[in-house]
């Protein structure tokens, strides 16, 4: 072991879901984001955002549709 603490610089699965939720959020820094526009491929990006998107709109729906269930008895 080197002792290096230096990140690696490939983008795995963890590191694009994270910074997909991270501007999700709006809370990106910009030091990773340049880390993913030089590093990362696009494909990736798009693919984990798009997985993202359409369980966060599932989620919303469920809730609103439990709470008018709830409301409705």
């Amino acid at each position: 072991m080197s002792g290096n603490l230096e990140e690696p610089s490939g983008t795995g699965l963890g590191r694009v879901l994270r910074s997909v939720l991270s501007a999700f959020l709006g809370v990106q820094s910009n030091r990773n984001r340049e880390r993913d526009f030089t590093h990362g491929k696009l494909g990736h990006f798009v693919l984990v955002g798009m997985v993202v998107t359409t369980v966060f709109v599932l989620l919303v729906a469920g809730v609103v549709s439990l709470v008018l269930h709830l409301a409705g008895r």
